[in-house]
């Protein structure tokens, strides 16, 4: 298949934070997203704008911020229809005419996750590209699922839990140190999925006039990561190659919001922007420069929380809307799949954490948390309250509080009784079976479960 028009081919890992090879991580073996890295342009500061799975992806596919369509609250809308003023990118490339398709990479049979907070029918043509029609360009999905938890170890290179680098913010603890293991090694299992998708690529002679963009729907699923707006759950890895028309071997460190992959990429095709999408253009002749991206969290499961920041090149302010809740509030996914969700409260009460790690384990929060991340890229010393930074706070406050107005932010809104009720009911039987189903009872103390853990991880 040859055609004029580009194609174009969205890359996603799951859960996925900048711990890749090219990123500079060096306990994992990264070779094919190394070589795309390689072969067109790394972005060391792309953001998405929610750090878990339905909003960020609601906003990535429409261009516009999840809090501006009602989509920001975790799986909420599934029964509700997209706006009539908005439409999907698969809309615009339909249009310009496309195929469209979406499927989890390798064996290419199935339909691939879409987890938008929405409900649309056929938002895709079909699963492959292999079914688009002679001579039609395509724009093509591909979600790779494997480095959402359960992670999936890589039996041909395991990675020894002693050369995995911990933050700070994490107890050096051995089984701290397995289940991150695990995350790198799933990372290596995506990466050879990418390679096959390459490689498909050159061999049906396709590489040359398609434009790939690596990325992923938010950041790693470990504490203080995945569902928070730290670094650690917005900050993803970014790489788009095009030969001949993005820069090859290039890093970039111009800040990328995840609601510019939309646009960007329609813009590279030539294929009209709708009016409504809130992203801008960051390649190509129409490329404008940002300099703060924005990020929300609300609810998540049946999680009820509110969160907001801006994030510049060199300082992140972030707005706790519930400075009354712990930064631990009950989460089944997190309570079920996360090792140090149980562990932490143990260290804690045995006076093992450092106060970096402390600090995540206190029962209220600050109403703003202020970081030079210059300094200190791990988020753990709160300037917010230091009056030779409060110049910088009131600054960034103010640029927050304009954008939340100009784009609408429904966070304003309380979600009804009856929906909250039926989240948090929800959650709790979706524990209380999950566990079940582990042998275990939902009221298992931490001491058991991270017995429990210890056994089934380290054996």
């Amino acid at each position: 298949m040859s055609t004029k028009q580009p194609n174009v081919l969205w890359i996603y890992g799951e859960d996925l934070s900048p711990d890749l090879g090219c990123y500079g991580t060096p306990a994992v073996k990264t070779p094919n997203i190394d070589r795309l890295a390689s072969e067109g342009t790394r972005f060391s500061n792309a953001f998405v704008t929610c750090p878990v799975c339905s909003p960020s992806r609601s906003a990535l596919i429409t261009g516009t911020y999840q809090t501006h369509f009602d989509a920001h609250n975790h799986r909420s809308n599934r029964d509700k229809p997209l706006r009539t003023d908005m439409k999907l990118i698969t809309d615009c490339f339909r249009e310009a005419g496309y195929f469209t398709c979406n499927s989890p990479g390798p064996p290419y049979n199935r339909p691939g996750k879409t987890d938008f907070n929405f409900q649309r029918e056929n938002p895709f043509d079909g699963i492959d590209w292999s079914e688009c029609p002679e001579g039609q360009p395509f724009y093509a999905q591909i979600n790779i699922p494997d480095t959402h938890r359960v992670f999936k170890p890589d039996p041909e290179r395991p990675i020894p839990p002693e050369d995995v680098e911990l933050p700070p913010y994490y107890p050096d603890h051995r089984l701290i140190r397995k289940d991150w293991a695990l995350y790198l090694e799933s990372i290596q299992i995506l990466d050879k999925k990418v390679g096959q998708i390459l490689r498909r690529l050159d061999d049906e002679g396709l590489a040359d006039n398609t434009i790939v963009f690596f990325m992923s729907d938010h950041g790693r699923a470990h504490i203080r990561c995945k569902q928070f707006l730290y670094d650690g759950g917005i900050h993803i890895p970014l790489i788009v190659r095009w030969p001949r028309q993005v820069d090859a071997g290039v890093v970039s460190d111009a800040l990328i919001s995840g609601v510019d992959f939309a646009p960007t990429t329609l813009s590279l095709t030539g294929v009209e922007i709708p009016d409504f999408m809130q992203g801008q253009v960051f390649l190509g002749s129409d490329a404008a420069s940002r300099n703060a991206i924005f990020a929300a969290r609300d609810r998540c499961d049946g999680t009820d929380d509110r969160i907001r920041c801006i994030r510049t090149h060199r300082y992140k302010l972030i707005r706790n809307y519930h400075p009354e809740r712990p930064y631990m509030q009950f989460n089944a996914y997190k309570k079920q799949q996360y090792p140090l969700w149980s562990l932490m409260p143990l260290l804690s009460a045995s006076g093992e954490l450092s106060p970096a790690q402390q600090h995540f384990m206190q029962q209220t929060r600050p109403p703003e948390e202020l970081y030079d991340l210059e300094a200190d890229p791990y988020e753990i010393n709160n300037l917010a309250t230091n009056p030779n930074y409060e110049t910088v706070r009131s600054e960034l406050a103010a640029q927050l509080d304009t954008w939340m107005t100009e784009t609408g932010d429904m966070g304003e809104i309380p979600e009804s009784s009856e929906v909250t009720t039926y989240w948090d009911e929800n959650m709790a039987e979706s524990f209380k079976q999950g566990m079940e189903k582990r042998g275990l009872s939902h009221d298992i103390s931490d001491t058991d479960y991270v017995t429990w853990w210890e056994k089934h991880l380290l054996g």
